[in-house]
């Protein structure tokens, strides 16, 4: 089988990672949709295994949780006994440092208890200090906060309060915001650094950077593999390629763990060490 040499391979990527889906790069490139598909898995799998290896014992500030929606093959009201397992809700929990806007991590499950305690576990073992973190209102983070992090946390919870006037509501746009109470749950959180402002942010630059998370459309993942190794890829180019406009750097080198900007050739040598 001919292999993809390295101009074509970074052509392929560099769609990719601009918000392309695999048949717009396969127009734009001329490669096969399987050979982008292929790659797409190999890469992200690579960018994955180097993310878990490189992002330990993080001095973090303030830290900021969130999940946004997408699904794979079929949105969860809409599956069959007949589809495959994996079909479905896939949430994608985010970890972001408000300072630096740093991704910590990230996991795709379900938006229940279990998923919640895992990815916050795998929060908590990635910090090297006590942090600040807050999330929004949701119950299960009332329970997966303390199982993660006991009491060795200040934790708050961003609750939104929406108005209920019928008339301004839509079906994709919701109620207004009038108001947000700022809960202390555990410690002594700044109120100062109580905000969910950039996960939120971060939630839209997924939507902007990844065709499949793209409503109302048919790019939706059709495979569990594909959209995790589409998102381990995006974080990837997004913590160490691309330059944040506020920082005017990447946030890997805000953060402290890059002194560069990755180039996407440097982002494919990874590669080479799977």
């Amino acid at each position: 089988m001919n292999r993809l040499d390295s101009a074509k391979r970074t052509q392929v990527v560099a769609a990719l990672v601009e918000g392309n889906s695999i048949r717009a790069t396969v127009r734009m490139t001329g490669v096969a949709k399987n050979t982008i598909s292929k790659l797409l898995l190999e890469l992200g799998a690579a960018c994955s295994e180097y993310l878990n290896k490189t992002l330990v014992n993080l001095p973090c500030k303030p830290i900021q949780c969130d999940e946004i929606w997408s699904f794979v093959g079929a949105k969860q009201k809409n599956v069959t006994p007949k589809m495959p397992s994996t079909f479905g809700d896939a949430w994608t929990f985010v970890a972001i440092e408000a300072q630096s806007k740093f991704v910590i991590t990230w996991l795709v499950g379900s938006r229940d208890v279990g998923c919640a305690t895992e990815f916050l576990q795998d929060v908590a073992g990635r910090l090297a200090n006590r942090v600040q973190l807050t999330t929004d209102g949701h119950k299960m983070y009332l329970t997966a906060v303390p199982d993660a992090f006991a009491n060795d946390i200040d934790y708050s919870q961003l609750v939104k309060v929406y108005g209920n006037d019928p008339e301004s509501q839509r079906r994709y746009s919701p109620p207004v915001c009038i108001g947000c109470d700022k809960r202390t749950i555990i410690g002594d959180p700044d109120p100062k650094h109580v905000s969910t402002s950039y996960v939120e942010r971060q939630n839209l630059t997924m939507r902007m950077q990844m065709r499949r998370f793209t409503r109302l459309t048919n790019a939706f993942s059709k495979k569990i593999e594909n959209h995790i190794a589409a998102i381990s890829l995006h974080y990837m180019h997004y913590n160490f390629c691309r330059i944040h406009q506020t920082l005017r750097v990447t946030p890997a080198m805000e953060a402290g763990l890059s002194s560069h900007v990755w180039s996407i050739e440097e982002l494919l040598g990874l590669l080479a060490f799977q």
